[in-house]
């Protein structure tokens, strides 16, 4: 479900005001977050919280469209450079990926969109929700901020199966200039 993404952007801004340009590029792109990022900030990294198999629950495998108990690798991850600038969560279903796409994704701090592009992986992005919401309390110790966060939640979608879903978070405070 690809949402009008232009008018969620207004409709975000009818709640909590006017977004920079940034923002909303970043709200918006149906191309790679970390490339935006590394021509706004330089290279960035990302340092990988948690990366882990798991067993898709019910929920999940529906968003997937992957049978529920199939195996998932779930990744949690800070993009940035001295500071983090988004955290990104993501949900990749094991069986659709290949040994090589596998291992690089497991080496762990290399970003998927470098990793798809490295693989020659052509794809397209779906972005499923732009909303804001209260920072749990592991994201205010993230960006040091109690600020409301930014979210957008799509999904990476090749050969019409979804390869990817993804949730990317930052604080309404970063990137208003």
């Amino acid at each position: 479900m690809d949402i009008n993404v232009i008018d969620e952007i207004k409709r975000l801004e009818k709640i909590i005001g006017k977004l920079s340009n940034t923002q909303k590029i970043l709200l918006a792109t149906d191309g790679s977050v970390t490339r935006i990022l590394d021509v706004l900030k330089g290279r960035v990294d990302i340092e990988t919280l948690v990366q882990e198999f798991q067993l898709a629950d019910i929920g999940i495998a529906k968003k997937l469209d992957i049978n529920p108990g199939d195996t998932i690798n779930y990744r949690a991850v800070i993009i940035g450079t001295e500071k983090p600038l988004i955290h990104a969560i993501s949900y990749i279903p094991i069986d659709k990926l290949n040994n090589k796409f596998k291992e690089d994704l497991i080496r762990a701090d290399i970003p998927i969109g470098r990793i798809l592009k490295k693989h020659g992986i052509e794809s397209r992005r779906e972005v499923e929700s732009v909303d804001i919401e209260e920072p749990s309390p592991q994201l205010k110790d993230i960006f040091n901020t109690d600020s409301m966060m930014l979210t957008r939640t799509y999904n990476i979608i090749r050969n019409g199966e979804i390869l990817i879903r993804i949730k990317e978070t930052f604080p309404i405070t970063s990137f208003n200039n």
